[in-house]
């Protein structure tokens, strides 16, 4: 059978989240899927053959945490907190997640997809090959369920894998005002209508003061348990609202941001399996000076990945090379711990398992980088592009 085999590649398969480094070696792809790797591996008559010249092979990269879909900009918000308002007064003074709904839902179907487009193609440009994208600026059944059909349809065409989820839970809309709970059945709706239309793969809320209390995103994940969807949850950002616990007590696969966190939280994160997302992007934009606790999530063994959280107010990111930087130099975390929480954690982030390592019958997601060592994927600040990516599995 014939198969497409990289030759002549340092290797960092990422086996076990460290870069488990092959020199000299080779993948051998088959329909999609890794058939073998290593440094015995080789080509056969037939085969195409890519020839690395002793660049560096890594797996294609996953963002696990993104608000992909979106209208407008935020620049107002940036000014505003240039002058130094804070994320609650911009909120407040009707900037932050409402203003990008509005944007949002006056947008056609076709200006969402253009602009979400050109964010899709420059995280794929870093090496991107699969990309979590969430809903949460169209906060109606409407909208909501609009969002992730174009989310679902950015795939299309493209050798990038989307998943999908419902952050109905973002923010409390205007015509909600006051009326939190009663938003909150709404979302729990809009989440009985995801899952039967296969429009999402998880649910997410935001639990914080600002946005929904750890009761209100218990029910919203008790939605979701009953309609089989996975969970995850921004958690404990701008203060401890015990949202690593609810993560951990439902299962969630990620909790993200997680500032905040104590280490009760971590402890509870580590029981459940539960992966911490690192944003630094959000940490960076935000000027917030409470680092996330990334000693306690080492020493807990807390898999840690790492996301662009590319969004409109908070972290207009759309690099996960500058991601993994930022990680390095604002949260102590090590080039391979980077490396990994854009690989092997990120899938994991996202309950994927085919995926985030270079192993026999793993998809056959690649990222080839004219590089000599892994660490440099995180040393560089910004510019960084892989000579090519292949992704071969399809969607």
């Amino acid at each position: 059978m014939a198969a497409l085999v990289v030759t002549g590649a340092r290797i960092a398969t990422m086996r076990g989240g460290r870069y488990s480094i092959v020199e000299k070696g080779a993948v051998r792809c088959v329909d999609g899927r890794i058939e073998a790797v290593g440094a015995d591996v080789a080509a056969r008559a037939g085969d195409e053959v890519i020839d690395a010249a002793g660049a560096l092979v890594t797996p294609g990269l996953i963002d696990c945490h993104t608000h992909l879909v979106y209208a407008g900009d935020r620049t107002h918000d940036f000014e505003m907190r240039m002058a130094g308002k804070s994320y609650a007064d911009i909120a407040k003074a009707g900037g932050g997640i409402v203003s990008t709904v509005k944007a949002t839902r006056t947008a056609s179907d076709a200006q969402l997809r253009k602009a979400s487009a050109r964010r899709l193609a420059s995280l794929m440009a870093s090496g991107a090959t699969t990309v979590e994208v969430k809903s949460g600026y169209g906060l109606d059944a409407g909208n909501e369920l609009r969002c992730l059909r174009i989310a679902r349809q950015l795939a299309a065409d493209r050798a990038v894998s989307i998943s999908t989820t419902l952050l109905a839970a973002h923010a409390v809309p205007p015509e909600f005002a006051g009326r939190a709970d009663a938003y909150v059945d709404e979302v729990c709706s809009i989440v009985a209508r995801a899952a039967s239309e296969k429009l999402a793969d998880a649910v997410d809320a935001f639990c914080e003061s600002i946005a929904f209390t750890p009761a209100q995103v218990r029910r919203v994940f008790e939605a979701a348990r009953k309609h089989g969807l996975r969970v995850k949850l921004h958690a404990d950002q701008l203060s401890d609202s015990g949202g690593a616990a609810l993560a951990a007590e439902f299962g969630a696969v990620s909790a993200d941001h997680l500032e905040h966190t104590s280490e009760a939280g971590i402890a509870a994160l580590a029981k459940a399996g539960t992966v911490a997302v690192m944003l630094p992007g959000a940490f960076y934009f935000l000027r917030e000076t409470k680092v996330p606790p990334v000693e306690l999530l080492r020493r807990h063994g807390v898999p840690m990945a790492v996301a662009t959280d590319c969004n409109p107010g908070t972290s207009p990111l759309t690099s996960l090379p500058t991601a993994m930087n930022m990680a390095c130099t604002l949260f102590n975390m090590t080039p391979e711990e980077a490396l990994a929480g854009t690989t092997i954690h990120a899938a994991k982030a996202l309950g994927l398992d085919d995926r985030g390592t270079i192993e026999a019958g793993k998809r056959a997601d690649l990222a080839i980088w004219e590089v000599e060592l892994p660490a440099h994927l995180a040393w560089q600040i910004a510019g960084l592009a892989p000579r090519a990516v292949l992704s071969l599995a399809g969607t």
